[in-house]
């Protein structure tokens, strides 16, 4: 695995991530901003890990997805921890436990991991030659 190669990408993830979070956050479309806010999320996700896992695969081919996809995860999850809770987390009231608890969290979590994956599977392994 290229370590910062896959660093700076999911650094750029949780960047555009939170970034759009946030911005969906501010929309003022249904009452349950939180709602709204993590259903953006979501969505924006699954382009964004597949983007990041088509340019990491640009410079290495040899890296299962589904480990490219934790690595991704443990970044994000690395980062809220010292940013998004501190920062935007506790002054709202919430905390630690609330956040890392939230089966929100943990479905991004495991689309970024499920996501990364499939494109292992359907871009780089399925154009790999076959070792008999």
């Amino acid at each position: 695995m290229k370590t910062i190669r896959a660093i700076s990408i999911g650094l750029t993830i949780w960047c555009l991530g939170v970034a759009s979070f946030v911005l969906a956050y501010g929309l003022p479309i249904i009452d349950n901003q939180v709602l709204q806010a993590n259903v953006a999320l979501v969505l924006i996700i699954i382009p964004l890990v597949w983007a990041g896992s088509h340019f990491y695969y640009k410079k290495d081919r040899s890296t299962n997805g589904l480990l490219l996809g934790t690595f991704f995860f443990l970044i994000s999850a690395g980062l809220d921890a010292l940013i998004t809770v501190p920062f935007l987390i506790l002054p709202q009231g919430g905390s630690y436990t609330s956040f890392y608890s939230d089966p929100w969290f943990w479905l991004i979590g495991l689309l970024m991991v499920g996501v990364s994956s499939f494109y292992f599977q359907a871009k780089i392994r399925s154009k790999s030659p076959i070792n008999l």
